[in-house]
């Protein structure tokens, strides 16, 4: 096949030059300067924009790019100095509507004459680095128009003005206010900041430090916050309807530094109407405008936190050091309760759920409940009223709302272990007495005591439980076996209780009357042939004896007693009357308890079935007791309670408390075994920090009791001292 020879194709210049007429560039010229003016005067309908737009591009064709140009910038600013003029000339009001309807004209004649130029604008401009028509428009008019000398602070101090105004109530055109704004910023945002923005915020900034001031000085806190409010609102307003949507965060920014942070101290603490008053009076709405105008600035949430903190702290300690409320321990654990709860709505209305704000709640609680040290105590009191008779006909419900809010109260003692102590003994005696409203809520609250501080914690709850349904089942066995023997002598209710699980004290046995004696050696006989290797201690200071009296014209009762007022009132079976010294020799019962029992039963107006003398309210070992044939009751069944002091004396507390100490002893030394075990050296301040730790969920160890232990430990082969260091340990395997 053969190759074709390829032909090379050369393009050569015309060999006939093409001349232009000389005065072809100034006759087009002067065309499309007619055009032009006839654009600026509104006339451009007599205009043909296609023969206008050809002789702009064959200037630009025929490189007279430069002169089309120069001749547009020299025409514009002949026709915006004119406008100017006219701008100025207008007076008053007329000023900003003179200059927004030229604006207007200009952008029109602006958008004409570029659909003329528009070649230029896309092949002259960019190679000769020229700015394209509009944007030369717009620049033209703001060097000419918006910067003239006579245009420029006029403009300034008209929108200004106008602002003010508006502030003060009056109504103005937004409408125009909006363009004239828009107009500032088409011409660049340098442009709207320079001639407005910035003015406006700094005369923003004195105008509302003025105000502020003002307002202060005879305004209320809420009443202040309501202004502050509206003012800010007004501005995002304003913003929203003729502002560039950028001043918003500026204006707002003025308005809460010369109106919320500049006074912050003083609002928090005005006299009868700052934060603590919207406090103490559920002030709801004022509380939520303070948070949210508060949020705002740096420092501000801040700022309400530390006065409610300081608040909180001040009350609590006045509540818990109240003698007063002190009297009685229900009512005193119930402030508190009021307390959280008033404050809990306060931030879940109020403070938006706040989560610092509930820990700075929190905090507070946690401090001053922990301030008495009959905290613990009192807690397992009210819950002791609770679950014997507060709860009673109350729903499922209602039940564990109260059952949480007594937990949340728990979560904040620093020694838990002493109301466990508390608990334990309250609660042995609400299920050795029948008195407990049921036994769901009683199980549902040592749930929530085991779910919130572990199995071992609830354990011997959970045992005593346990005893008292064996008991039930141990009653129906003996019964059944030993009827036959028992006849028709006094009914015996036993519960056996583990040692271990119940706050059972060593006490001295009373005398019991020879009927009950009786029944109670066939019991132990059955028990200890059933049972083999254990032992039984009658506990006569924990129970109770329904007993049936005939009082005097055959009146009959029956008696609800302790197990020591039923020994007292057997021996009126003998005799009518008998001295204190008598009844203490007969029933052999501790003095403390015999006196609490004689006065239940001789000095407790319409429980009195024995009769004193000398008449009085306090027991004395001269005194005698009668049987009391005088005795009426409306009721058949009588309940003689025992006078003793809801809350522990003062002995009792320092016993209560000096066997919690003991209790911790075992408890201490555990950790710290733990710890040394596996890290086998450390020094004393870390053994110290790391029991703390370990066992602030139950209680705060004391430092100095730690450091007892330890010595402890080391007598015992444990640990040991390091030879070079004293303040060293090492775990001894």
């Amino acid at each position: 096949m053969n190759s074709q020879r390829r032909k090379n194709f050369k393009i050569e210049a015309f060999k006939h030059k093409v001349e232009l007429d000389p005065k072809y560039a100034e006759r087009t010229w002067k065309v499309l300067e007619h055009a032009i003016h006839e654009i600026y005067n509104n006339n451009a309908s007599r205009l043909s924009f296609e023969e206008l737009y050809r002789s702009a591009y064959n200037m630009v064709l025929h490189k007279y790019g430069d002169k089309l140009y120069t001749g547009l910038v020299a025409t514009m600013t002949g026709h915006l100095n004119k406008i100017a003029k006219s701008i100025e000339s207008a007076q008053g009001g007329l000023f900003l509507e003179k200059l927004n309807q030229k604006w207007a004209d200009h952008n029109k004649a602006l958008q004409m004459i570029r659909d003329i130029l528009m070649y230029m604008d896309r092949s002259y401009v960019p190679t000769s680095h020229k700015t394209p028509v509009h944007e030369l428009g717009l620049n033209l008019w703001r060097d000419h128009i918006i910067h003239s000398s006579k245009i420029q602070a006029r403009l300034q101090d008209t929108l200004l003005d106008l602002i003010q105004r508006e502030r003060t109530g009056d109504v103005i055109n937004r409408g125009l206010m909006r363009n004239i704004t828009k107009m500032l910023m088409d011409l660049g945002s340098s442009v709207y900041q320079d001639d407005f923005e910035k003015p406006f915020l700094d005369v923003s900034a004195s105008f509302y430090s003025g105000e502020s001031q003002q307002f202060i000085e005879c305004c209320d806190c809420g009443s202040y916050l309501k202004k502050a409010e509206r003012r800010l609102n007004e501005e995002m307003e304003r913003v929203s309807h003729y502002l560039d949507a950028k001043t918003e965060v500026k204006i707002t920014s003025v308005v809460e530094r010369e109106m919320i942070a500049n006074h912050m101290q003083r609002l928090v603490h005005m006299d009868n109407s700052g934060l603590v008053n919207m406090l103490i009076d559920d002030k709801y709405d004022d509380l939520s405008r303070m948070y949210s105008l508060f949020k705002r600035v740096p420092e501000g949430l801040s700022t309400i936190r530390d006065v409610m903190t300081s608040y909180l702290r001040e009350r609590g300690r006045v509540l818990v050091t109240d003698t007063e409320r002190l009297k009685d321990p229900v009512e005193f654990v119930q402030c508190l309760l009021n307390e959280k709860d008033k404050h809990d709505k306060i931030i879940s209305a109020a403070f938006n759920n706040d989560k610092t704000f509930q820990n700075a709640l929190n905090s507070s609680f946690e401090y001053f409940i922990n301030l008495n040290n009959r905290s613990p105590e009192f807690i397992s009191l009210y819950l002791d009223d609770k679950l014997r008779k507060g709860l009673k006909g109350a729903s499922e419900e209602d039940v564990e709302v109260v059952l949480d809010k007594v937990m949340m109260l728990f979560r904040y003692l620093q020694e838990k272990d002493v109301f466990e102590k508390y608990y334990k003994q309250h609660l042995a005696k609400r299920l050795l007495s029948g008195k407990t409203v049921s036994d769901d809520p009683e199980r549902s609250m040592i749930v929530k005591l085991k779910t919130e501080c572990g199995y071992q914690f609830t354990s011997k709850l959970e045992g005593m439980f346990t005893d008292m349904k064996t008991s039930q089942d141990t009653m129906l066995d003996f019964y059944a076996k030993q009827s036959a023997e028992l006849g028709d002598g006094p009914t015996l209710a036993v519960q056996i209780l583990t040692t271990g699980s119940w706050p059972t004290q060593p006490t001295a046995a009373c005398n019991l009357p020879p009927e009950i004696l009786t029944v109670c050696e066939k019991f132990r006989t059955y028990y200890l042939g059933t049972h083999s290797g254990r032992r039984l201690t009658w506990q006569t200071n924990m129970g109770t004896a329904d007993i049936k009296a005939t009082f005097g014209k055959g009146q009959k009762h029956e008696l609800n007693v302790s197990t020591y007022q039923m020994c007292v009132l057997m021996l009126f079976n003998s005799a009518d009357g008998l001295t204190y010294k008598e009844i203490e020799q007969a029933t052999e019962i501790p003095a403390v308890d015999l006196k609490r029992c004689l006065q239940s039963l001789a000095c407790v107006k319409g429980k009195n079935v024995l009769r004193k003398e000398p008449m009085s309210k306090d027991i004395s070992e001269e005194d005698a007791f009668y049987f009391n044939d005088k005795f009426t009751s409306k009721f058949v069944k009588v309940k003689i309670g025992t006078v003793v002091a809801q809350k522990e004396s003062e002995p009792e507390k320092q016993e209560t408390r000096q066997r919690v100490e003991e209790d911790r002893k075992p408890q201490i030394e555990a950790a710290i075994v733990r710890i040394m075990k596996s890290r086998r050296v450390l020094d004393h301040n870390s053994i110290v920090a790391e029991v703390t730790k370990q066992l602030q969920s139950r209680f705060l160890p004391n430092p100095v009791v730690i450091k007892k232990r330890i010595e402890s430990l080391i007598e015992r082969e444990f640990l040991e001292r390091d030879k070079a260091d004293r303040k060293l340990y090492r775990y001894l395997a």
